[in-house]
């Protein structure tokens, strides 16, 4: 599983405070009904019992639904709730020491922003790569400057690890990032602050054909 994790074209992540008033889990359920196999859990700001209680429903969703469940940093509540794969930052614990906790079958993702950051994913045996964040975005209140397609076009060349395209894409311009290479791609406020998010994924996947 660990090498077929992101094998899918859309990688959805919760975001609850653009969910139009929607509980992570309503937003997960509409993921899961409208064909989404990768959902990443991912709460900044809330306390850990919470994200914990969220993370338990939510892995029982996307098990029985035979979706793919990440975590984004919480490597002990990933483990707690039996989730699939970890994915860590540029500064949290290094891959080798995630590793060490997670055992030898749960995947991880390593977010990278540049070609010698995805080198070093690869050297240093991360499943995949989050590769970004390509257009601006304002999803995370950490996240760097826009690395642009340049460096996607870096990864699709020159790296042989399953990598997701993430930051500011949109319906506008997701058919370009697929056009360059990206078979997974992930959109967060472009899904989860969608009206109707089973039409809108149904018409990203339109633009991305």
């Amino acid at each position: 599983m660990r090498k077929n994790i992101i094998d899918t074209d859309l990688y959805g992540i919760t975001a609850e405070e653009h969910s139009l008033g929607r509980s992570n889990i309503e937003v997960v359920k509409e993921m899961i009904r409208a064909g989404i196999k990768v959902i990443q859990y991912r709460e900044k700001d809330k306390k850990a019992l919470y994200k914990y209680e969220e993370c338990l429903a939510i892995r029982k969703l996307t098990e029985e639904a035979g979706v793919h469940f990440i975590v984004n940093d919480d490597i002990d509540i990933a483990l707690l709730v039996k989730a699939d794969g970890i994915h860590i930052g540029q500064e949290d614990l290094p891959i080798e020491k995630v590793r060490e906790l997670v055992g030898p079958d749960m995947i991880i993702g390593l977010s990278t922003h540049s070609p010698e950051q995805g080198q070093d994913a690869v050297k240093r045996g991360a499943d995949y790569i989050g590769v970004g964040p390509i257009f601006k975005t304002y999803t995370k209140k950490d996240v760097c400057d826009p690395v642009g397609l340049t460096y996607l076009d870096y990864v699709v060349k020159n790296l042989d690890i399953p990598f997701v395209a993430i930051g500011g894409i949109k319906e506008h311009n997701i058919a370009e990032v697929k056009g360059r290479g990206a078979k997974c791609i992930c959109l967060v406020t472009e899904i989860v602050g969608a009206e109707n998010i089973g039409e809108k994924i149904k018409a990203l996947r339109g633009m991305m054909k």
